[in-house]
């Protein structure tokens, strides 16, 4: 930017200001998201609430405690 201002003869603050204004003139280019996985998650999850997994888990788990 300073090398342009020099060049150009314009203040760094008019150079930097037309830079700005250049690259939000310009259309976002399109941007394409591949998945990693065929689905976000295995069957057997996608139904159940996650708070509602983390529940049974730690039930199981407190069963195991008990009985041992």
């Amino acid at each position: 930017m300073k090398a342009e201002a020099a060049r150009t003869g314009q203040s760094f603050k008019v150079v930097l200001n037309q830079a700005v204004k250049r690259s939000l003139a310009r259309k976002p280019q399109e941007i394409r998201v591949v998945p990693l996985f065929s689905r976000p998650f295995p069957d057997e999850l996608s139904p159940k609430s996650f708070n509602r997994l983390a529940a049974e888990w730690e039930d199981e788990d407190t069963v195991k405690e008990l009985s041992s």
